[in-house]
């Protein structure tokens, strides 16, 4: 299964394993859903999406690459776990929505296919699942425009981020399923933001996400100490 693609096995077998729920806003991707709105509307602030050329990097069941195309974005979501990609094209046609398209391709396949083909590009919560996050940094700088817009969001590597991401969210909550995260790949900001510098892309903005396991509200902030999102751009 790909085996000669930047995928860890394991990694696509969880999330295929799942797939039938992406949509299910109760399930196991609830967090994801609940903090869409969140990430939407800080690349928007960022990269107004309306008649933007956007492709969404390991769009799992597309509950991003919807959400832009729904803001006027022409999107592509790609991912290479199969039954997560037939889930997001399923949902397109069930939902009516326009603009989304689904392909089974890595990042680095694509950009060598199509480099500098889009104004935008996401990587959301996926470089802490690859072997090689700085191949998939490298990918997106080769597959969007300059001057183009790249985004990512992942986590911080520290004890904070085990307690918070792993053990609260996982063991204690039960927020995520056990063993969705594994604490070696985690990412530290100068570590990803060295990714970016090494394949020409400029750090514009950094922000935190936190949560309030009381209220079950997420919200943006400056503390990058567990989850955190960077803003690039391409020179």
């Amino acid at each position: 299964m790909h085996t000669n693609e930047n995928a860890d096995p394991a990694e696509l077998a969880k999330f295929s394993d799942l797939a039938h729920r992406w949509w299910d806003l109760d399930s196991e991707f609830r967090p994801l859903h609940q903090i869409n709105p969140l990430r939407l509307g800080w690349i928007e602030s960022l990269a107004p999406l309306q008649g933007k050329r956007v492709l969404d990097i390991g769009c799992g069941g597309g509950i991003l690459a919807d959400a832009m195309a729904r803001q006027g974005a022409q999107v592509l979501g790609i991912d290479l776990a199969s039954k997560a990609l037939k889930v997001a094209q399923l949902h397109a046609l069930e939902a009516g929505t326009q603009g989304v398209a689904y392909r089974e391709v890595s990042a680095e396949a694509l950009a060598a296919e199509q480099p500098a083909s889009f104004d935008v590009v996401t990587c959301m919560e996926m470089l802490e699942h690859v072997p090689d996050p700085s191949s998939v940094v490298r990918a997106c700088a080769t597959l969007v425009k300059p001057g183009g817009h790249v985004f990512f969001s992942t986590i911080n590597r520290n004890a904070k981020a085990f307690l918070f991401a792993i053990v609260g969210a996982e063991y204690v909550l039960s927020l995520l399923p056990r063993g969705t995260h594994e604490y070696a790949k985690f990412i530290k900001p100068s570590e990803l933001a060295g990714y970016c510098r090494s394949a020409g892309l400029n750090l514009q903005h950094t922000r935190g996400m936190e949560y309030n396991p009381l209220s079950q509200h997420y919200w943006l902030s400056a503390d990058t100490s567990v989850n955190y999102l960077l803003a690039t751009q391409k020179t």
